[in-house]
């Protein structure tokens, strides 16, 4: 091997535990730097949909805009580069986000916004992948996605049961208050919107009821809704509190170098998603 080559698998092992070995200081200073930029760079976009704004900032956003692009479009190749597989990352999901963050940009550039084109304008809303991004770098996420996976069975029991409950008290509500004028309950699906809005507490005004009985029914309904707010919370809450205490202290941050997915074990010598050696090219 000569001089030219040591060199530059030298550097890229280092990139390699910069980007994908969270655990070291300088991957804590990479994973806080391109949080900060995914953050400013959401807001970017945020505020180029502010009319004011663009009239008068129009220019900065677009630097700005493009300086967030330039950045991940450099952590993007960066990635792949140092990766073991190139390939098997690229098609990975963060690997697709990763892709998502800058692909579009380049895309309004070559074809612009002009009418023939302003359809592809719809491609600056997948700029907001973005934010998908941090669930890949913050500490933790692991434990509320899999609290989530965990508790989607009591979950999906407890959303039927909320539909079924709308819908007898929706049908409940048409036969107390069809028969009034100018009545807003004009059909059963109206009338189960309205018990949804009821049992949600948003009470939106569209739809009132009008009668005695109509109005001590939707009491029911939205004290029933405060009742049953609390239950998918507890629910999330305690697998969240399962995961934590069964996974979190075993887990680092490191990232797979041929996947990039987290949640190993200290000691884990392959990952938990491709099977790739942890420690290949060291």
């Amino acid at each position: 091997m000569d001089q030219y080559s040591a060199v530059n698998l030298s550097f890229k092992r280092r990139m390699r535990r910069i980007i994908f070995e969270a655990e070291t200081p300088s991957g804590k200073m990479f994973d806080v730097a391109l949080l900060w930029c995914i953050v400013l760079s959401v807001c970017v976009v945020m505020l180029e949909t502010v009319d004011s704004v663009m009239v008068s900032y129009s220019s900065v956003l677009l630097c700005c805009e493009w300086f967030f692009t330039g950045v991940f479009t450099l952590e993007y190749v960066l990635r792949i580069w140092c990766s073991n597989r190139p390939s098997k990352y690229a098609v990975s999901f963060f690997g697709v986000v990763d892709l998502l963050c800058c692909l579009p940009a380049y895309i309004l550039l070559f074809f612009g916004g002009s009418s023939p084109f302003g359809v592809v304008r719809v491609l600056r809303l997948l700029r907001m992948f973005r934010v998908l991004k941090m669930v890949n770098h913050v500490h933790g996420a692991d434990v509320i996605l899999h609290g989530l996976a965990r508790s989607r069975a009591k979950i999906t029991v407890f959303f039927f049961s909320i539909v079924l409950f709308s819908t007898m008290a929706g049908t409940l509500m048409y036969f107390i208050e069809n028969r009034e004028p100018n009545t807003h309950f004009t059909s059963i699906p109206k009338s189960i919107y309205y018990a949804i809005v009821s049992i949600s507490t948003v009470g939106y005004g569209d739809v009132v009821a009008q009668t005695d009985l109509g109005r001590f029914v939707t009491t029911i309904m939205i004290l029933a809704g405060y009742a049953v707010i609390a239950v998918p919370t507890g629910i999330v809450t305690s697998e969240m509190m399962k995961e934590q205490g069964a996974h979190t202290p075993d887990k680092s941050t490191d990232a797979c170098p041929s996947c990039g997915v987290h949640g190993h074990l200290p000691d884990a010598a392959y990952c938990r998603r491709c099977g790739s050696d942890m420690d290949e090219g060291e």
